[in-house]
């Protein structure tokens, strides 16, 4: 008898042991069957096919979910890939009401998503260049700040921007990548290392009242970039003040006015932005740069957090220069992914 509780009958009719897919078939033959005929096939569902239609226009109409409420908006950009999540599971639920209007309101959130995001799912990752750059994090509670520089400045990145620097920790940071960088400023919190010559370093006033951005030439053989490196203020979810960031909205209007007074035509920004391509309040920013993951990456290039990567706010952004590939880098001491990419300066072929 106890043999008998782990037998089941098989499809020629005998019993034995149940082999691994033949549950899952079980469901979806159950699922699928008793569509034809069944007129109700319209008249269910009607619910599902609304929280569709609802899912497609919060996706396609993000930009208009007001930021009057907790910054809600930006809330949603910052995770408006994650949203498509849900389709599969209204697909779940459609397939189990047995509802051909749900399936086909689907439709609708699946065309949105792919809209937005689908070639982000291709592999657009380019061969050649002629600089490599990097940016990462590193996190003022790094427990092993040398070992992280160390990764970074394996990566073969000819220009290093680093942010979260603790003052008492900079010498390590100095100290672990002067081998690899003859040249290198720390301005506040964020700092540059670079194998060419810099010049014109200055901190860039990003109305937060202690320094959190930069700015530097550095003369390349193909001529001198203006580096642009940020770390934006942290934004919060709070209970009752929800996803907070007027701080951090503030700092990147002025780092986008910065950037546009740039007289340099070639512009490379490197930093922790805090919010995504997709977040509006980063327009100052991003409507006059490229991201070099949208442009020349393999999938979202998520970034933060480390341990779960959910979203991308390590940014690099170029402006006069043409991304070639863009990728993230293994994980650190910190809990950021470094990321980094192959950019061509010569953009005249």
């Amino acid at each position: 008898m106890a043999q008998q509780a782990y037998m089941t009958e098989t499809d020629n009719g005998g019993s034995g042991p149940e082999r691994p897919g033949a549950r899952f078939r079980r469901l979806m033959k159950r699922l699928l069957s008793g569509w034809r005929g069944d007129p109700r096939i319209w008249r269910r569902g009607i619910v599902l096919a609304a929280l569709a239609v609802v899912l497609a226009l919060v996706m396609l109409l993000h930009a208009r979910v007001p930021n009057t409420i907790g910054n809600l908006g930006s809330l949603t950009e910052t995770f408006l890939p994650w949203l498509g999540l849900l389709i599969p599971v209204l697909l779940l639920l459609a397939l189990v009401r047995k509802s051909a209007t749900a399936l086909i309101a689907l439709i609708l959130p699946v065309a949105v998503w792919l809209n937005l995001f689908g070639g982000l799912l291709t592999d657009k990752t380019g061969s050649g260049g002629d600089l490599t750059v990097a940016t990462h994090n590193v996190n003022a509670d790094n427990p092993d700040p040398a070992g992280t520089a160390r990764d970074v400045a394996a990566s073969g990145a000819d220009v290093l921007a680093l942010e979260e620097l603790k003052a008492s920790v900079v010498p390590v940071y100095e100290k672990a990548l002067a081998s690899t960088y003859k040249y290198h400023s720390v301005q506040g919190t964020v700092g540059l290392w670079s194998k060419y010559p810099m010049s014109g370093v200055r901190a860039v006033d990003i109305k937060l009242g202690w320094t959190r951005a930069m700015r530097a030439t550095v003369t390349t053989p193909q001529g001198p970039v203006a580096f642009y490196v940020a770390h934006m203020p942290s934004v919060r979810v709070k209970l009752k003040a929800g996803f907070t960031a007027r701080q951090r909205d503030t700092s990147a209007d002025a780092l986008g006015e910065a950037i546009a007074d740039e007289t340099l035509p070639r512009k490379v920004l490197l930093g922790d932005l805090n919010g995504t391509m997709n977040d509006r309040s980063l327009n100052g920013v991003t409507s006059q740069m490229r991201s070099t993951q949208g442009a020349a990456g393999n999938g979202f290039g998520f970034s933060w957090p480390a341990s779960f990567p959910m979203a991308r706010i390590d940014q690099i952004m170029v402006q006069g220069v043409e991304p070639v590939s863009s990728w993230t880098l293994p994980a650190t001491g910190s809990d950021h992914l470094p990321v980094a990419a192959r950019v061509n300066l010569d953009t005249r072929s």
